[in-house]
């Protein structure tokens, strides 16, 4: 396999827009693989598609992706639209991950919309921007889409790979009859080795193959101590957005310590089955994160990349 650590800035509004392109030129001159960022329609959080595009001029070196963009709330055709204008004028540096969302976003109220079926919307989404990247024109008379003769131009040079994120059952079907990879979000090492098996025992049934080196999950990380006061405001964020109370599955999932309690962490996962990583760095400021960002690439990415 071959290991490669990528970054996220998280979910929040914390950095300013200079301090945003001062960190990210800390990333693309430091090593870091890849810059990720998370889809949140309703929130802080920037939109990820208008950031692959500006990742797409800023950048020379590293790759980006959508960790992940709820297909269910967008039009396959735009979407895809999307990927191919962002992969042409990165050369093909474009990672785009799909998801279906969760039930409990307030998005769905805040359009009207309800979540029901949403995960059937996706994968009609996901089939139809497979072919709209691939085919000189699509028709499809789906359930939710129904197109004539659509077509996206320029189309990719090379095939782009289209990751699946989530970790329930349908999640692991979804990765095995659509997917070229998967991203697990904030999950244990052991919880995610037994999603990889299982998409590896559902391709099976599929007839289709994953490369080994397409498996990653998210791990926030923090040099410094589970009890600092950074790691609890993000150990609270992540909680209440998942629905669960302070004392919630997020703490369990965050790397902190020194350099050598951080390798550890991400062999745990390497052990696991998983290739790829998004780090998150927890951190209280934009100082905070410079120096936590620094200390993942001269400390834990020289380490436990290969």
């Amino acid at each position: 396999m071959t290991i490669r650590i990528g970054v996220g800035p998280g979910l929040g509004g914390a950095l300013s827009v200079d301090e945003y392109w001062r960190w990210l030129e800390l990333c693309e001159s430091s090593g870091i693989d890849s810059v990720w960022h998370s889809d949140q329609l309703i929130g802080p959080g920037l939109e990820p598609m208008a950031m692959m595009a500006a990742l797409a001029a800023r950048t020379k070196r590293m790759r980006f992706g959508t960790n992940a963009v709820v297909v269910s709330h967008r039009d396959p055709l735009v979407l895809a639209k999307e990927c191919a204008t962002i992969d042409f004028l990165s050369k093909g540096r474009l990672l785009p991950v799909f998801g279906v969302g969760n039930a409990a976003d307030p998005v769905w109220a805040a359009v009207g919309a309800s979540s029901k079926g949403r995960g059937k919307r996706a994968n009609e989404a996901i089939a139809l921007i497979r072919r709209l990247l691939s085919e000189d024109s699509v028709s499809f008379h789906g359930e939710y889409y129904r197109y004539e003769n659509a077509q996206v131009l320029p189309r990719p040079a090379k095939p782009i790979p289209i990751w699946i994120g989530g970790h329930s059952e349908a999640a692991i079907q979804r990765t095995a009859a659509l997917g070229d990879g998967w991203l697990g979000g904030l999950i244990a090492a052991d919880a995610a080795g037994d999603v990889v098996t299982r998409i590896k025992a559902a391709l099976l049934l599929t007839g289709r193959t994953i490369d080994e080196d397409h498996y990653g999950v998210v791990v926030p990380f923090r040099f410094g101590s589970a009890e600092d006061q950074s790691v609890r405001a993000f150990c609270k964020m992540m909680n209440a957005r998942r629905g669960e109370d302070d004392g919630g599955g997020a703490a369990g999932v965050i790397a902190a310590g020194g350099a050598a309690e951080l390798v550890a962490a991400f062999r745990q996962y390497i052990d696991a089955g998983i290739s790829k990583f998004v780090a998150i760095p927890i951190a209280g400021d934009a100082q905070d994160m410079f120096e936590q960002t620094q200390l993942l690439a001269r400390e834990i990415v020289p380490v436990v990349e290969k």
